[in-house]
């Protein structure tokens, strides 16, 4: 076993530091004299609600954009700014969670993109055989389990990632920037994420690790700085570094429970999906029930079947067999229209290309959906469709200057609330969620697990897909696990632990009562 646990800190000079960073936007500080250091093979948690600077802050480590004012000091070299080019030969290297990488080229080309070694002198020919030689001593250092030759549209997800981490190795990086790297990978994936990084730490190499998952960093952290509002408001040391602490830092405030509270009770499903097929795995079926005033988590690995359930049971994609009923009479999903007339409604993964036409102001997101509620006859009433709108925004705390912002202005955690106040405005009977919180911050997150509550609690019922362990155990009423196309067993709150949970989802045996 791997151990991702860090070590205790070395007193060493700053390979990194950072002073009196500032920098504004029109009607907007983004950073407000920030500083800190960063030393060799030491790993850095950075945290901050979305919008507390830490973006502006990695562009400028990344000279993507020059600071107003202040230092930047590598190796007792002072910088005013940094250029691209500056930033990439002081051996700064970025992980990010949208991968720059080319699906079209294998792994060793990625690696050495720009910088692909030649044969033939003036020719310039590329040598592909030492290219992939030379990539094979970072793949090996970081566990890798592909060839350098493996083609880039092969691999997973997390795959991908180890690429990008083998490059900024080739690129001799000296500091390393993880920017939500573990948000959209399974909790095994993480597990070799984190080990890597103590594997980086322990080669003398820095790290800043930026995550909204909490226990992450807890875990990996030797350090924890925190960001609100553009201004540094305090750092942990690795004997300090707690969920509540961090969240204190973060928020200024202690926030409370966020887990499951107790609801009205389940009454009889107000949806039953019967041996349901998908494309994901076309021989094996699916059971589901769906009950007023109960919110039933959905997990699993990735790549388990999830999120084409959801989309099958929100009629975007066709079931290849099965049966719905609705209010206990058949109901036949040809497109989601159907499924939005009777009040079931999704919440999708990916919010910004499926969730939100972000060009467009909030006003039209929340009110698109039900056209006809705002119109006489042709005629559209923009009055009405600006009040349901700024209703929406008080009651969701949806923060803005006004409701005719395009949706793109604003944090990931106010995106899904428009996502949401779209739906909740037409009533909703059934809400299937799909990875509610990806993205989002601790503050934003704590807002939809009550807002998700509240429904539950006014009878609506909820399914609730989840990669985040803490969220599917904290926020389930109970939880059905998904392993390759079938749910495999549902779990009542007693039974909840992380243990049981991926015991299932790997396919393992254990007792749990199937969902009648």
């Amino acid at each position: 076993m791997l151990n991702t646990e860090p070590a205790a800190r070395l007193e060493t000079s700053p390979f990194l530091s950072l002073a009196n960073i500032r920098k504004s936007y029109p009607g907007v500080v983004a950073l407000s004299g920030f500083s800190a250091d960063v030393s060799p093979g030491e790993v850095i948690g950075l945290i901050g609600e979305n919008g507390a600077g830490k973006s502006t802050l990695m562009k400028v480590l990344g000279g993507i954009i020059a600071p107003d004012s202040g230092s930047i000091t590598i190796d007792g070299v002072s910088h005013d700014a940094l250029s691209v080019e500056n930033s990439i030969s002081a051996g700064i290297a970025f992980v990010h969670q949208e991968l720059s990488l080319f699906e079209n080229l294998d792994v060793a080309a990625n690696v050495f993109i720009g910088r692909e070694p030649s044969r033939f002198g003036w020719l310039k020919i590329i040598d592909r055989e030492k290219q992939r030689s030379m990539v094979t001593p970072f793949l090996a250092r970081i566990g890798a389990n592909f060839a350098p030759d493996a083609p880039l549209a092969n691999l997973s997800l997390a795959q991908r990632q180890m690429v990008e981490i083998a490059k900024a190795l080739a690129m001799r990086a000296r500091l390393v920037i993880f920017d939500e790297p573990t948000s959209s990978l399974p909790l095994s994936e993480t597990e070799k994420l984190l080990a890597i990084i103590a594997g980086l730490k322990a080669d003398g190499m820095s790290v800043i690790f930026i995550s909204h998952r909490l226990h992450e960093i807890e875990r990996a952290a030797d350090r924890v700085v925190a960001l609100r509002d553009g201004k540094l408001v305090g750092s942990l040391e690795r004997s300090e570094i707690t969920h509540d602490r961090m969240v204190r830092l973060m928020i200024g405030r202690d926030l409370g429970a966020q887990t499951r509270t107790a609801t009205s009770r389940p009454g009889k499903a107000v949806l039953k999906a019967r041996n349901v097929r998908t494309h994901a795995y076309p021989q094996r079926s699916v059971d589901i029930d769906l009950r007023p005033g109960e919110i039933l988590g959905l997990a699993g690995l990735v790549g388990a079947g999830r999120t084409e359930l959801a989309c099958a049971l929100f009629g975007v994609d066709k079931m290849l067999a099965g049966e719905i009923e609705f209010d206990g009479a058949p109901l036949k999903l040809g497109c989601a229209a159907d499924a939005v007339s009777k009040g079931i409604f999704l919440v999708p993964e990916d919010r910004k290309a499926k969730g939100l036409l972000l060009d467009m102001p909030i006003v039209e997101n929340i009110t698109l959906p039900d056209l006809k509620a705002y119109s006489s006859r042709t005629i559209m009433s923009g009055r009405r469709e600006a009040r349901v709108a700024e209703r929406q925004k008080s009651e969701l705390d949806i923060r803005a200057p006004s409701v005719t912002v395009a949706a793109k202005s604003l944090s990931g955690g106010n995106q899904q609330k428009i996502v949401l106040a779209k739906w909740l405005a037409m009533h909703p009977r059934v809400m299937i969620f799909d990875e509610p919180t990806r993205g989002v911050d601790v503050g934003a997150k704590a807002e939809i697990y009550w807002l998700m509550r509240r429904l539950a609690g006014s009878g609506v019922a909820i399914l609730m897909i989840s990669s985040d362990m803490e969220e599917v155990i904290g926020v389930s009423d109970r939880i059905a696990v998904m392993c390759e196309g079938a749910i495999v067993g549902i779990l009542d709150h007693k039974d909840f632990s992380e243990e049981n949970v991926l015991l299932l989802a790997v396919g393992a045996d254990i007792k749990t009562r199937t969902q009648s």
